[in-house]
């Protein structure tokens, strides 16, 4: 089994952008608990790419259609605004999970707003950085059933 970890706008910037809200983990420490997540939840591969495009990350899931079993995305701003995130996971008809690090429902109200979670199985909010290992156990578990 693959996964795809899709990281949108400003997410390479954990550690330094508002450690209050994301905490001081960086994104390589982000990058490594996907890793080891996925093979403890019996991933083969895991995938993990961020990008500040909008494009860039429609490419990326366009590029999970054949090639992954399934997606877990944090769209970041882009949760709130991306129309063609959601056209994208809808298109590509992959399971898919969302994450956020932080409580987003517990935010401003512009963020209580997921375009992308039209498309997601699930929803994982505010449990840090874990919530991506969280998000690849449910995805593992979903892909397992599935068969």
């Amino acid at each position: 089994m693959k996964a795809l970890v899709i990281n949108g706008p400003n997410l390479n910037m954990l550690g330094q952008r508002e450690p209050d809200i994301y905490g001081r983990r960086t994104y390589d420490d982000l990058v490594q608990i996907c890793q080891d997540a996925g093979r403890r939840a019996g991933f083969d591969e895991v995938e993990v790419f961020q990008s500040n495009h909008e494009g860039a990350l429609v490419d990326a899931i366009q590029g999970a259609w054949g090639t992954a079993d399934g997606i877990v995305i944090n769209p970041a701003a882009y949760t709130h605004t991306s129309v063609a995130i959601l056209d994208a996971l809808k298109a590509v008809g992959l399971p898919a999970i969302e994450v956020h690090i932080s409580a987003v429902e517990q935010r401003e109200d512009f963020r209580q707003i997921s375009y992308a979670r039209m498309a997601c199985m699930a929803t994982i909010t505010g449990e840090g950085l874990d919530g991506y290992a969280h998000a690849l156990e449910l995805l593992a578990t979903h892909l397992k059933d599935a068969k």
